[in-house]
């Protein structure tokens, strides 16, 4: 089997299979594991952060950094998790640098307005985002990045708690101070 056919096969396997395959000398094996997981890891770092080169530069971080740690890496946790924790680690870490908490905005193609609603409609749902939007560059960022973690990127309170290191009970709990202190400042801003 040549190289291509190896990297078409490579897209069934569990993120774990592909580990082993990389640490068993298959250098390619890795190339699958960054494809895969690279837009997840540059979206959250995005919004963490409010620059794209920055978000940009961080995933290179954060995958080269994974690729030099991969012999470490314990298969009792998932690779997605253990990635997003490296992700995680480097956003902090550049935002203590920078002292700086900035949010991106949502993009106009993300509204997904009703179909069916007219412009007044529309309207409301724009100014809704908007309000949103700037809600979230108000929160201080370890609430943001829990609700990122859990809202846009879906993850469980288990695999949250595996990428920030903490337990699970306090991961519920942040996200509930979290999304109560995103309330407030919506109400204020209304």
């Amino acid at each position: 089997m040549d190289n291509s056919e190896a990297c078409g096969s490579w897209r069934q396997l569990p993120d774990h299979e592909c580990v082993a395959l990389f640490l068993s000398g298959e250098q390619a094996a890795f190339a699958e594991l960054v494809q895969r997981h690279q837009n997840r890891v540059f979206r959250f770092l995005l919004h963490m952060t409010g620059c794209r080169e920055e978000a940009l530069e961080l995933t290179q971080d954060t995958m080269l950094k994974a690729f030099r740690s991969l012999p470490g890496w314990r298969p009792d946790a998932a690779f997605s998790t253990w990635l997003f924790r490296i992700a995680s680690n480097a956003a902090t870490d550049r935002l203590r640098r920078k002292k700086v908490v900035k949010y991106v905005p949502i993009e106009e193609h993300m509204d997904f307005p009703d179909p069916a609603a007219g412009p007044e409609e529309e309207l409301h749902s724009a100014q809704r985002y908007r309000i949103l939007e700037a809600a979230l560059s108000r929160l201080q960022a370890d609430y943001r990045q829990v609700l990122l973690l859990r809202e846009l990127e879906g993850m469980s309170y288990a695999e949250i708690g595996d990428v920030l290191g903490l337990r699970e009970g306090t991961v519920k709990s942040r996200i509930a101070r979290a999304r109560q202190a995103l309330l407030e400042v919506c109400k204020n801003k209304v």
